[in-house]
């Protein structure tokens, strides 16, 4: 063997799989696929789903729970507009309410005009809202949020707890963000995802934000792997990765390791010897 191969080995603990989703259909997706300048119309502020698009939340809903998926999921991690997080609590949360059951619900009733009736936060994985994965910010009216007090009341059981300000502060009517500062952003929020304690998370963002980030990785696997890795997603599309830390940013160690210490006085095989003493391979 000449040492080179075209596979890697990385510790467990420097790893971490991370579910990526876009959001399902919104209404701007239609209005601007039939007219481009319709993005930048006030009608469409926070655009929540289509009823497509609530179609296609339901069948990847199905699809997580019959492959197993959804025992898995440790953290949701939903861009906080409309749309990821009715996404998110769509596929990811419980089920509809019982009586005699009395959990926050994920999502209240109708919200969006969805004609939905409210999600249960019963079985489910815990939801975080983050800024730092929300589509490009600025000039275009369905990329702004409400503000968080407004939420908490359509999301009772979503944590809004990371974000700061009410308002949002970030989207600006005349400004906005290139593809570069994107693809910063959406970096930044990966390494972030590492001071995280789960290791199997999902994200639900936008298509900017993760087409330009993900653009940001594969240079060093074969063509074919890289663009697996950066092609766009399709609305409701769930891409599955792992996140590699090559750089010390998670300092767990892994649960299943074993140090394998041998207690002093026992005698070890000769090969074993050897090995531990390689100095050994050196003598004549």
């Amino acid at each position: 063997m000449n040492g080179v191969t075209s596979s890697s080995l990385f510790p467990l603990q420097r790893c971490k799989t991370v579910h990526l989703v876009r959001h399902a259909q919104g209404i701007h997706n239609v209005k601007g696929e039939k007219d481009y300048r319709a993005y930048l119309s006030p009608e469409l502020f926070d655009a929540p789903l289509t009823p497509l698009g609530w179609d296609q939340v339901d069948n990847l809903r199905k699809h997580i729970r019959a492959c197993g998926l959804y025992k898995k999921i440790q953290l949701v991690i939903t861009s906080p507009l409309l749309r990821t997080m009715q996404t998110a609590v769509g596929v990811f949360g419980g089920d509809s309410y019982s009586d005699g059951v009395n959990v926050p619900a994920l999502m209240v009733e109708n919200v969006g005009n969805s004609n939905r009736p409210a999600i249960s936060s019963l079985n489910s994985p815990p939801f975080v809202a983050v800024e730092s994965c929300r589509e490009h910010l600025g000039v275009r009216p369905c990329d702004k949020r409400r503000n968080i007090s407004e939420y908490r009341h359509l999301f009772p059981a979503i944590d809004f707890s990371l974000i700061e300000n009410d308002e949002d502060i970030l989207w600006k009517a005349d400004v906005r963000e290139t593809n570069e500062e994107v693809a910063a952003r959406g970096v930044k929020f990966l390494n972030w995802l590492w001071t995280r304690k789960e290791n199997e998370i999902v994200v639900i963002s936008h298509s900017g934000l993760l087409y330009h980030t993900l653009k940001m990785f594969g240079s060093d696997c074969h063509p074919i792997v890289k663009e697996e890795i950066s092609k766009h997603l399709a609305n409701c599309e769930l891409r599955s990765m792992v996140l590699v830390d090559r750089s010390m940013l998670g300092s767990d160690s892994c649960y299943s390791n074993y140090p394998g210490k041998i207690p002093s006085g026992l005698d070890l095989p000769s090969d074993i010897a050897d090995d531990k003493h390689p100095e050994k391979d050196n003598i004549n």
